[in-house]
C-alpha cells in the first residue's frame, strides 16, 4: 500500500473516523491507524496502518487471526487479547486499548481515505472499494 505522506498535515480525522466508524465513539486511540508526528523529516508525518501481510495469522496462538477477500480478521470471540499478534506485526499497525477485548487493526473499510482532506490514503481507499 502506498499513502502519500507528503501531503499529510497530522490532523488524524483519519483516526477520528475509524474510532467513530468502528466503535462509535471519538476516540482516536481506538483507531486502527494512527499518525505519528516525525517533525524534522521530509515527510513531516508517519501514517502507521496494517498493510494486510498477513503475519499476524501465523503468530496468533489460537488462530483467530484469518484473511478473508484480502484483508486480515481477527475474531474477537476467538482471541484472547494475549498480544502475541501485536508483538508479531512488523509494521507496528495492531494496536491495544484497555476497552477492547482483542487487538485493533485496519479492516480496509476505507471510510478514513474517502473522508482525508488531503488525499493521503487514496491507496487504502482502493483496498476499502475491493474490501467491502
Amino acid at each position: 500500500m502506498k499513502l502519500d505522506l507528503d501531503r499529510c498535515t497530522g490532523c488524524k480525522l483519519c483516526q477520528l473516523v475509524c474510532s467513530v466508524v468502528n466503535f462509535g465513539e471519538n476516540n482516536p486511540k481506538k483507531a486502527g491507524i494512527r499518525v505519528i508526528s516525525r517533525l524534522f523529516t521530509d515527510a513531516r508525518y508517519d501514517v502507521v496502518v496494517c498493510d494486510q501481510c498477513a503475519v499476524c495469522i501465523d503468530a496468533c496462538p489460537v488462530g483467530a487471526i484469518s484473511m478473508e477477500d484480502g484483508v486480515v480478521r481477527i475474531d474477537p470471540d476467538t482471541c484472547t487479547n494475549c498480544g502475541v499478534c501485536v508483538e508479531t506485526c512488523p509494521n507496528g499497525a495492531l494496536f491495544s486499548h484497555p476497552d477492547v477485548d482483542y487487538p485493533i487493526k485496519c479492516i480496509a473499510c476505507g471510510e478514513c481515505a474517502r473522508l482525508c482532506p488531503r488525499g493521503v490514503l487514496d491507496a487504502l481507499a482502493e483496498v476499502g472499494k475491493v474490501a467491502s
